[in-house]
C-alpha cells in the first residue's frame, strides 16, 4: 500500500509570517504591488486590452482579403499613411498588421495574459501559500511585461511603421534594416520589446517553479496538487528551458543588424549591390525560433488544459478520469515539445532522413494528447453536468483540440507539409489547436474564477451569449480555410487576386472575413459582461461552485497573506466528487478523512494525510481480514 508523505513545508505559518497591518498607498497596494492575486489581475487586464487590440488588427487585415476591391478612406482618420492614394491599405502595412497580430496575440494574450494571469492567481492558493516565493521578483515580471508591451505599442507610431517579417521575424528581412521600411526602427523596437519580454517570462518561471516546490502547506503532496498546477508547473519549466533560445536568437539577430556579423547573412544583394556579409545561415535562426516556437505551443496550451481539467471535473461533479494519466500525458507532451520543433522546417530543404525523424516525433506526441481529450470526454460521460459559462468554454476548448489536432496529424506528415506549408490549411490548424483552444481555456478560467478574483458573479446568460456566438464564430472562421487551403490558397498574400485561378476563392474569403467581423463584434459581450460586473455584479459567496480546491476556503475578498491564521491543512486529493458514503457531493481538500463517514480505504487516486489514520484503517482492515 502506498503511503502519503507529510513533510510538505508550511513555511508560511501563521505564527512565523502575520503580514503587515498597516494601510499601503494605493500606489504600493494597486500599480506596485507584490501581492500575486493583484498582479493575476494586472496581467489579465493587460490580456484583455492586448486581445482586443490584436483582434481588431486581425480585422483590418480580413477586410482587405475579404473585399480586395473595397476602398478604406474611412480608415484614413486612423491609420493614416497607412491608406494608401488609391484608398487601400498599403501592402507594406498589411504584412506590419500581420506581424503584429500574431506576436501580440501569441505572446501578450496566450502567454502573458493566460498564464501570467492564473498561474500568479491560482498556484499561492491551491498550493497553500501566502504569496509567491518572491513578490518582489513577481512584481517585476509583470512590469517588464509592461515595458515591453509599450515598446510594441509604440513601433506604430513611427514614421517607417512596425515590425514586417511575420510574427516569426525571419531574416534575411528582419537583419538588414535597410531591406524594407518595416526592417528598421520597427524591428529595433519588435526586438527590444521580446527581450523584456522574455526577462519577464524567466522571471515569473522561476518563482512558479520555487513556490510549488518549496510552499506547499501542510499535506500538498505533488500527488495531491490540482491538475491545475501540475499544468503551470509544466508550462513554467517549458518556458524556463526553451525563452533563453528564442533570447539568443534575438541578440544574434541584433549583432547582425547593428555590428556587422554574419550569424544569418551571407551572399545577399540587394539593389544589385552585393553585401559583405558571407558564412551565415537563415536556417540557423529558424532552429533556434522554433526550439521556442513548438514549445511555445505548449506553454499556452498546457495551462489553458489544466484549467478545463479543473472546471470539467466541478461541473461535471465526478472524480478527474485518470488523474495520473493526466499527469503523465502532461509530462510526456513537456519532454516531447523539445524535440519536434523542425516540422516547422520541413520545406528548408533538410535531409529528408532528419525530416523523418522529425515526422516520427511528431506523430508521436499525438498519443499523450490524445490521452487528454479521451480523460476529459470520460469524465464528462454520465457527469450531472451543470452548463455554467465556463464548462462550456471547457467544453468547446476540447472541441477544438480535438479538431485542430487532427489536422496536425496531417501536417506532421512531411509529404504532405509540403504540399501543404505555405496554405491557409496552416493557417486554420494552428488557430483552431493554439489559439482558439488557449482562448476558450482563458475564457473558461475568467469565468470560473471571477469571484473569486473580485468578489463578484458574473452575468450568466451574457455568458451564454458570449459562448455561442464565440464557438460557432470560430469554426466558421477557420473551416473554411481547411477547404481553400487544399485547394492550394496561398497564405501571407496580400492582393491574391492578381493571380490566376485565385478568383474562384473570392466568396469564401468574403464568408470567412465577414464570420471575422461578428465573431469579434461578440467579444464586446463579454467585455461589457466583465467590467459591469466588477463593479456591480452581485455578490459572490466563498464556494460558489461547491469546489474541492484550497483556494475556496480563503475569504472572498482575501487580504495579502490569503488566509486569517492558520493555513489549512491537506488531507485529500482535489478531485472528491460525487463520493459514495458522503452526505455532500464534494469534499473540500482540507476535510480529514476522520470527519466524513467513510469506512473504506482511500480510492486509487488518493492519499492519506496522518500515520494515525493509515494505523488504524489498516487496523480496521486486518480485523475484517481475521473474520
Amino acid at each position: 500500500m502506498e503511503t502519503a508523505e507529510l513533510h510538505v513545508h508550511d513555511v508560511h505559518s501563521h505564527d512565523e509570517h502575520e503580514h503587515e497591518h498597516h494601510e499601503l498607498g494605493f500606489i504600493r497596494k494597486y500599480i506596485f504591488s507584490e501581492d500575486h492575486k493583484t498582479i493575476a489581475k494586472q496581467y489579465l487586464i493587460s490580456g484583455i486590452i492586448w486581445a482586443f487590440f490584436g483582434g481588431a488588427l486581425s480585422i483590418l487585415f480580413r477586410l482587405q482579403l475579404g473585399f480586395p476591391g473595397a476602398k478604406l478612406e474611412w480608415l484614413r482618420p486612423i491609420l493614416g499613411g497607412w491608406i494608401n492614394e488609391s484608398g487601400k491599405l498599403d501592402p507594406e502595412f498589411y504584412l506590419a498588421l500581420v506581424t503584429m497580430h500574431g506576436t501580440i496575440m501569441v505572446f501578450f494574450v496566450l502567454t502573458a495574459g493566460l498564464s501570467g494571469t492564473f498561474s500568479n492567481f491560482l498556484i499561492p492558493l491551491q498550493v497553500g501559500a501566502r504569496d509567491m516565493a518572491s513578490g518582489f521578483i513577481n512584481m517585476l515580471s509583470y512590469w517588464f511585461f509592461f515595458v515591453s508591451s509599450v515598446l510594441m505599442f509604440s513601433s506604430l507610431f513611427i514614421e517607417t511603421g512596425p515590425a514586417s517579417g511575420g510574427w516569426v521575424i525571419y531574416p534575411p528581412l528582419s537583419a538588414l534594416p535597410q531591406a524594407m521600411p518595416g526592417s528598421g526602427l520597427g524591428m529595433t523596437l519588435w526586438l527590444l520589446s521580446m527581450t523584456f519580454f522574455i526577462i519577464s517570462s524567466l522571471m515569473g518561471g522561476i518563482n512558479y517553479i520555487c513556490t510549488i516546490i518549496n510552499l506547499r502547506t501542510r499535506g500538498m503532496t505533488f500527488t495531491k496538487l490540482p491538475l491545475t498546477i501540475w499544468a503551470f508547473f509544466l508550462t513554467a519549466v517549458l518556458g524556463l528551458l526553451s525563452f533563453p533560445v528564442l533570447l539568443s536568437a534575438a541578440l544574434l539577430l541584433i549583432f547582425d543588424r547593428s555590428f556587422g556579423t554574419s550569424f544569418y547573412l551571407s551572399e545577399i544583394y540587394i539593389n544589385g549591390e552585393a553585401l559583405p556579409n558571407v558564412g551565415g545561415s537563415a536556417i540557423l535562426y529558424q532552429h533556434l525560433f522554433w526550439f521556442l516556437g513548438h514549445p511555445e505551443v505548449y506553454i499556452v496550451l498546457l495551462p489553458a488544459l489544466g484549467i478545463t481539467s479543473e472546471v470539467i471535473a466541478t461541473n461535471s461533479r465526478k472524480p478527474i478520469f485518470g488523474y495520473r494519466a493526466m499527469i503523465g500525458s502532461m509530462m510526456g507532451i513537456t519532454a516531447l515539445a523539445f524535440i519536434v520543433w523542425a516540422h516547422h522546417m520541413f520545406v528548408t530543404g533538410m535531409n529528408p532522413f532528419l525530416g523523418s525523424v522529425f515526422m516520427f516525433l511528431t506523430l508521436i506526441i499525438a498519443v499523450p494528447s490524445a490521452v487528454k481529450a479521451f480523460n476529459y470526454i470520460t469524465t464528462l460521460w454520465k457527469g450531472n453536468i451543470i452548463f455554467t459559462p465556463a464548462m462550456l468554454f471547457s467544453i468547446g476548448l476540447v472541441s477544438m483540440f480535438i479538431s485542430g489536432g487532427l489536422t496536425g496529424i496531417i501536417l506532421g506528415n512531411s509529404a504532405l507539409d509540403i504540399n501543404l506549408h505555405d496554405t491557409y490549411f496552416v493557417v486554420a490548424h494552428f488557430h483552431l489547436v493554439m489559439g482558439a483552444a488557449s482562448f476558450f481555456g482563458l475564457m473558461a478560467g475568467v469565468y470560473h474564477w471571477f469571484p473569486k478574483m473580485f468578489g463578484k458573479m458574473m452575468n450568466r446568460t451574457a455568458g451564454y451569449v458570449h459562448f455561442w456566438c464565440t464557438f460557432v464564430g470560430v469554426y466558421l472562421v477557420f473551416f473554411p480555410m481547411h477547404y481553400i487551403g487544399i485547394a492550394g490558397f496561398p497564405r501571407r498574400y496580400y492582393a491574391w487576386t492578381q493571380v490566376n485561378g485565385f478568383e474562384a476563392f473570392a466568396d469564401m474569403n468574403m464568408f470567412i472575413s465577414i464570420a471575422a467581423i461578428l465573431t469579434f463584434t461578440s467579444q464586446m459581450v463579454f467585455a461589457v459582461n466583465f467590467f459591469y460586473s466588477i463593479f456591480k455584479g452581485k455578490a459572490a459567496p466563498q464556494n460558489p461552485w461547491n469546489s474541492n480546491t484550497l483556494e475556496w476556503t480563503a475569504p472572498v475578498n482575501a487580504g495579502h497573506g490569503n488566509w486569517v491564521g492558520e493555513i489549512p491543512a491537506v488531507y485529500r486529493w482535489a478531485y472528491d466528487y460525487s463520493k459514495p458514503g458522503s452526505a455532500t457531493d464534494f469534499i473540500p481538500q482540507n476535510v480529514p478523512y476522520s470527519a466524513t463517514p467513510e469506512s473504506n480505504l482511500p480510492e486509487e487516486n488518493e492519499e492519506i494525510a496522518t500515520e494515525k489514520e493509515i494505523d488504524g484503517l489498516l487496523e480496521a482492515q486486518n480485523e475484517s481480514y481475521n473474520r
